[in-house]
């Protein structure tokens, strides 16, 4: 699929348009990123910038390049051209440990990695494996644990026995251990059943709202991801070919035709 085909989404915004969907204090820049993984190019001259308690949205076809975002951001492509900055810090060529433990950037993968012979304390403390005092690590678990009563409740019970929205939740909560400022977040309700899906967005909300965390996600279910996010962006090809707020994505009858079965 190419850009050509998507022409009716309209022009391809420029960085003072994606400027303007995050007006103050930029967390996170993208500029001019060509990425991919061993001499494939992906991503082409891809700008993404959201401010500090953003949330933001990727969609668009398979293959697009969604995920190559995530990737690219933590440290799992190679990068062509371009770069990466948080808070004006240029982070492109970080490796993801230093990305994690020096500027707050914490990856929650799209599949099930949770240990699941492990307890749901063990899976926790996991998440601070490379915090330099493991008392911060042992803090932040019993934070998480007064936050959420079903992770609480399972503590000394094995991963394997939660359901799928308590795996993910646990998923989420060993990302926090490290107390990250930006979450990326591939596909958070692949594979779950409505009502789990409806809660991994509620606490995605709460994290944002109430603990301040920007959050830059891929979700399968487009419709429920701009309902979620502040900003969509829509992919095709590696390529911006729109973006916009995301309840504005959502009325758009163009990007509905396409993308969200309208």
């Amino acid at each position: 699929m190419t850009l050509d085909q998507y022409s009716v989404l309209g022009s391809t915004p420029q960085p003072e348009d994606l400027k303007k969907l995050s007006p103050s204090d930029i967390h996170l820049t993208i500029e001019k990123l060509s990425a991919g993984y061993g001499k494939m190019e992906i991503l082409h001259d891809f700008d993404l910038f959201i401010s500090k308690a953003q949330s933001l949205c990727l969609i668009g076809p398979n293959g697009a390049g969604k995920s190559t975002i995530l990737h690219s951001i933590y440290g799992f492509t190679n990068i062509f051209d371009g770069q990466i900055e948080i808070d004006g810090q240029n982070i492109t060529k970080l490796t993801p440990a230093e990305k994690l433990k020096s500027v707050g950037i914490a990856y929650i993968l799209q599949d099930n990695s949770v240990f699941p012979d492990m307890t749901v304390e063990e899976n926790l403390l996991m998440g601070g494996y490379i915090k330099d005092k493991t008392e911060e690590a042992l803090d932040e678990t019993e934070r998480i644990f007064e936050k959420y009563e079903r992770l609480r409740k399972r503590r000394n019970q094995p991963a394997k026995v939660l359901s799928g929205g308590e795996r993910r939740l646990l998923e989420i909560s060993r990302a926090l251990v490290m107390q990250p400022s930006v979450l990326l977040v591939d596909e958070p309700s692949i594979g779950l059943e409505p009502k789990y899906i409806d809660m991994v967005f509620e606490i995605l909300s709460d994290l944002q709202k109430t603990d301040g965390k920007t959050i830059i996600l891929v979700e399968q279910n487009a419709k429920k991801g701009l309902e979620f996010a502040d900003i969509g962006y829509v992919l095709v090809s590696g390529q911006l070919a729109k973006a916009g707020p995301g309840n504005a994505l959502l009325e758009d009858p163009e990007v509905g035709r396409l993308f969200l079965g309208g």
